[in-house]
């Protein structure tokens, strides 16, 4: 069974995972391994980003991709001095970047919406079909490739 996932990261790092949809990648938690074991092939990925530059304070608080994790398992990725992150390989679909707050009423993970933030500080979490069903619409990507379809 499919399952959901929205990973957090800054707008300019989520986008460096999908700017080659033949070959893009997820890595969250700053390249930790454990989280990326919870994702499956088939699985779907929404990309959060709560600013454009990592570590800015700059409130962006948009969706910027969205994908299927492709078959593989997590893999390490030198990215040079040192830095080794594990990454899963993920198709990204054609998809506008759209902003969170229109969203944050309708959907079902935000259980107070004064702390709605409050999820995304795990950098990776479970939602239902529903909730990627609304962010796949608003983003305008292919309900179809991503199996959301009604």
């Amino acid at each position: 069974m499919r399952k959901n996932w929205i990973a957090v990261a800054s707008a300019q790092h989520a986008r460096w995972g999908c700017e080659k949809p033949d070959s893009g990648y997820m890595q969250v938690g700053h390249g930790k391994l454990a989280p990326l074991k919870r994702v499956a092939p088939g699985d779907r990925v929404a990309y959060y980003s709560r600013t454009i530059t990592f570590g800015a304070k700059d409130n962006f608080q948009r969706f910027v991709s969205i994908g299927v994790v492709q078959e593989g398992v997590p893999y390490a990725f030198d990215m040079g001095g040192g830095f080794v992150p594990y990454r899963r390989d993920v198709a990204y679909l054609t998809a506008q970047e759209v902003s969170i707050l229109p969203l944050l009423d309708q959907f079902e993970f935000v259980e107070d919406r004064q702390r709605w933030g409050y999820k995304f500080r795990f950098g990776l979490f479970e939602v239902n079909d529903h909730d990627m069903r609304l962010i796949a619409q608003a983003m305008l990507a292919d309900l179809g490739r991503l199996a959301l379809a009604a």
